[in-house]
């Protein structure tokens, strides 16, 4: 499978996010294994047309296996993690990268061994030296 950029706008829709979630875990599947992997169930037409708008965007493709078609990711997952990442900043932390990493290292929010703390430190300690 080819893996590429989205050839448009990477901002994806919550429905859309869940629609790649769900390709994403399986690697690749039927409008109807879709469907059935999405919370509340939208009906199966709901999930076809969503299924272009993410093809015309340029982040899944389809191929024809008999009667069906099965849908894959034509986006590295890493590509989209980030796009949804700065999404995430710009919304909740006013853009500032800072200020989300601030609240990723809250304790009252989340618990991080001695381990993953060390290695963050390495993580910023080689953006320092970019």
């Amino acid at each position: 499978m080819r893996i590429s950029k989205p050839k448009a706008d990477p901002d994806l829709s919550r429905r859309e996010r869940q629609i790649m979630d769900v390709l994403f875990a399986r690697g690749r599947a039927t409008g109807q294994e879709i469907q059935e992997g999405l919370p509340d169930q939208p009906n199966y037409s709901s999930v076809r047309t969503i299924l272009r708008v993410l093809e015309r965007k340029g982040y899944v493709r389809h191929v024809e296996e008999g009667l069906r078609y099965v849908y894959e990711p034509t986006v590295a997952r890493e590509a989209a993690s980030r796009s949804a990442l700065q999404r995430i900043i710009r919304t909740f932390f006013d853009g500032s990268a800072k200020e989300a990493v601030a609240a990723l290292l809250d304790p009252s929010a989340f618990q991080l061994s001695e381990k993953e703390l060390s290695e963050l430190a390495r993580i910023i300690e080689r953006a320092k030296r970019k």
